[in-house]
Order: structure tokens, then C-alpha cells, then sequence
């Protein structure tokens, strides 16, 4: 389990980016694999869960996720039931309501948690490559203003997620990002004389942060595809033709309202 400087030791907040250890999943599941849409055994999978709240000093039934699809879609929450009984497709949330946890689950994609602490709003957001182009961070950020939260008062860290150096991309890839923003050419570096193309997600994920004129930002710099022994990952089963992979966690809960 990690944890963020610039989220620790907020009163009032508690987070964590999960690592897959400490869980009871096993094979390529092994062992703490969050992820309800996985083809794991779903009792192992509750059971997961119910050990990533027990961190957050929650029940299990307090943690909720997402039915998440690469969207923008961001819910507001303030009961935790209807969403745990029925998985809205979005790739968001964000809440005032004490005693929820706000989960994301990846492998690769940047999860990313947010809090304001003054005004007593948080939120987390999965942000795959399309997410982040069509501004899943910058419509979290404007969901958590709704609540009250404020710009320059949002903390947020981006958890870890596939790395620049693992991410190879085609050699039309860059051209929608581009076109939105030329100066983001910077994050693509050539790879070799294939034609292809080296994606820094951390570094797009970091940009659109600053876009949305955040307080304070940072990122836990870790790469999800090397580092087999902490972390799931989409892209290295693709690259070993398995048959499906594990997700990790990540969670941000409101303690007390300010």
C-alpha cells in the first residue's frame, strides 16, 4: 500500500494506492485483485475489497467503484447503495458525504485521487489515455467546484500507471493529442526507427492537472508494466497472450465533514 505526500496527513482525509499484495486472489489474480469485471473468483474478489476498506476503517459496503469505460462521465455521489447495487458506466466520482470511499481501479491507466480538505470534497478519477483526452480531469476538478471545493484549496496525486518507457504507441497516436494541444508534442518521443512512438501518460495526466489551476499536485513514480511484483498490468498479459489480468485499487475517503 502507498500513500501520497501531498494527501497525507490531512485532517479529515484518508487514501491509499493499493498495491496487489495482501489479498487472498491467486495465479495471475494473486492476491489483491479489486476488480468486480476480472474473470477471478467474485468471493475473493468481495474479500479483497472488504481487506482495502478495512485499511480505510470502513466497511466493505462503503467502498464503491465504478462500471468504468474510458469516458469523461463524471457522478456525484451521496449515498453510496444505488451505485454498489448497480455500477453506473463512468469513470469518476466525487462526494461531501463522510464515511465513503472512492475507488478506482487500473492497470496501466493513472489513477488519480483529489481532496480539498477546507471544503470537505474529494474525488478520484481513472484516466486512460481517452479519458484524459476528453477531460475526465478537468471535469472532476469542475464536479468537485459544484460541491464547493475550490481550485486553488484541491490537492491531488496521480497514482502509479504504465510509464513512458513502457508505453509504445502507433505512429498515428499523437495526432488527436496534438490537435488539441501542440505542446504536448514534448510527450511523445521516437522509438527508434520503427516509426512508433513512446507515450508519457504520467507526464499528459500532470499537464491536464495544471490546466485545471489545482493547489498542488505530484505523482507516485512508479511503472506498472516492470514492476510485476507490486502492480497489474493490461499491457504486459497482452504481451504474455493471457487470458485476463488483475486490477489495483486506489481509494480516497472523507473521515469528517470540515
Amino acid at each position: 500500500m502507498l500513500k501520497s505526500a501531498s494527501l497525507e496527513n490531512i485532517t479529515g482525509i484518508r487514501h491509499a494506492f493499493f498495491t496487489r499484495e495482501g489479498g487472498v486472489s491467486n495465479g495471475i489474480y494473486a492476491s489483491l485483485n479489486c476488480g468486480a469485471g476480472s474473470s477471478d473468483d467474485p468471493k475473493h474478489v468481495v474479500e479483497n475489497k472488504r481487506r482495502a476498506a478495512a485499511h480505510l476503517k470502513l466497511a466493505e459496503d462503503k467502498l464503491v467503484t465504478l462500471y468504468q469505460v474510458h469516458s469523461a462521465d463524471v457522478v456525484t455521489l451521496t449515498d453510496p447503495a444505488p451505485i454498489q447495487a448497480n455500477r453506473p458506466e463512468a469513470d469518476a466520482m466525487v462526494t461531501r458525504t463522510p464515511g465513503v470511499a472512492l475507488g478506482i481501479l487500473t492497470a496501466d491507466c493513472a489513477p488519480v485521487l483529489f481532496a480539498d480538505a477546507d471544503a470537505g470534497v474529494i474525488g478520484a478519477a481513472h484516466a486512460g489515455w481517452r479519458g484524459a483526452l476528453d477531460g475526465v480531469i478537468g471535469n472532476t476538478v469542475a464536479a468537485m467546484e459544484d460541491l464547493g471545493a475550490t481550485r486553488r484549496g484541491i490537492r491531488a496525486t496521480i497514482g502509479p500507471c504504465i510509464a513512458q518507457s513502457s508505453y509504445q504507441v502507433g505512429a498515428d497516436f499523437p495526432d488527436p493529442f496534438i490537435k488539441d494541444d501542440p505542446e504536448v508534442v514534448i510527450l511523445f518521443r521516437p522509438d527508434g526507427e520503427t516509426g512508433r512512438h513512446l507515450f508519457d501518460l504520467q507526464g499528459y495526466v500532470l499537464r491536464r492537472l495544471e490546466e485545471a489551476g489545482i493547489g498542488s499536485l505530484g505523482a507516485i513514480d512508479l511503472d506498472t508494466y516492470t514492476d510485476e511484483d507490486l502492480f497489474f498490468s493490461y499491457r504486459r498479459t497482452c504481451h504474455r497472450e493471457e487470458d485476463d489480468y488483475g486490477r489495483g485499487l486506489s481509494a480516497i475517503t472523507l473521515t469528517e465533514a470540515p
